[in-house]
């Protein structure tokens, strides 16, 4: 009788426990810089879910080393489901193909929550190009060789994109890696740097300012915020897609109660108008996903950038 007693407290106090959580603040660890597009979105979300979770969320940055040093912070976090962390395309899925020294397995040591964002890349030139569509710029890095191009660093989506369009259309660019956006941009206005494939809240300004010109957007749909610029399968070059995305992560071994409690509270921030309305600001697609879903997406990323990122002989140097 006792020991049916203690199995019966047990099973009432786990109950109570799935009930209560979260019981206590949730560390949301974003591995990139304080004001940046991700860590923007990221915090207009979660200031959503305090809301209907009725628990705050301390957000924590940990923006060196290209995301590295964040991810891998999670990684060695206690799984109870009070410590997440941002997943990304760089850390969760570049650096595992480029670092062998990562310190984490992004597939092995995380247990994938959901998907809340994507931010398409958009082909953009200088004005000073008389090039109007993705298909002249495809004709015209082939017939001049070494055309540069620029991205925020070696490995970025940006980097990645401008790898992709060269293998598709057969022509040979010049990556040229950028510290700071704000120069790039600089540089594509005065017709230095004639090319780059960017996340639009980068360069949406001076789109619409007419200082650049968007090509296409690297995705399957238009983006809200430049709804007349073509999507690549409209320009021409179907397949042509790369963004970075970005979802939440929990340390491996975290209970299923807090993933899907917290999965449920993704899909209802990302699907709140107000949300929505500001990620489209941000040029960035609303878009959600089961624990598994994010899990295969992450392998099918990994499988497809190893090919383009062999192919291209690309490294972080």
């Amino acid at each position: 009788m006792k020991l049916v007693l203690k199995i019966a407290l047990l099973l009432f106090s786990g109950a109570i426990a799935a009930e209560e959580y979260p019981a206590r603040p949730i560390t949301a660890i974003i591995p990139f810089s304080a004001g940046s597009a991700s860590d923007v979105i990221a915090r207009l979300m979660l200031q959503r879910m305090e809301t209907s979770m009725g628990q705050r969320f301390a957000v924590t940055n940990i923006p060196a080393a290209g995301g590295v040093s964040g991810t891998l912070t999670a990684s060695k976090a206690t799984p109870d489901g009070y410590t997440i962390v941002m997943g990304a395309a760089g850390p969760t899925v570049v650096n595992k193909i480029l670092n062998p020294k990562l310190g984490y397995d992004p597939e092995k040591d995380f247990d994938p929550i959901s998907l809340y964002a994507s931010l398409p890349n958009v082909a953009v030139v200088t004005t000073r190009l008389p090039i109007n569509t993705l298909m002249e710029l495809a004709d015209y890095a082939r017939k001049n060789p070494k055309t540069p191009y620029g991205s925020v660093g070696n490995g970025s989506s940006q980097h990645l994109a401008g790898a992709l369009f060269e293998q598709m259309v057969g022509a040979q660019m010049q990556h040229v890696p950028y510290r700071i956006t704000s120069q790039m941009q600089t540089d594509m206005m005065s017709g230095t740097m004639p090319v780059s494939f960017q996340l639009l809240p980068n360069v949406l300004g001076n789109i619409k300012a007419g200082h650049l010109r968007a090509l296409a957007v690297a995705s399957k749909q238009r983006l809200a915020a430049i709804p007349d610029v073509p999507t690549s399968a409209e320009a021409g070059l179907a397949g042509f897609e790369s963004a970075a995305w970005f979802g939440f992560l929990a340390p491996k071994g975290t209970p299923r109660g807090p993933i899907d409690r917290l999965n449920k509270e993704i899909a209802a921030a990302v699907a709140d108008p107000t949300v929505r309305s500001r990620f489209t600001e941000f040029g960035a697609e609303p878009v959600t996903s089961t624990p598994e879903e994010l899990g295969k997406f992450i392998s099918a990323e990994v499988v497809k950038w190893r090919e383009i990122i062999t192919k291209g002989g690309i490294t972080l140097d």
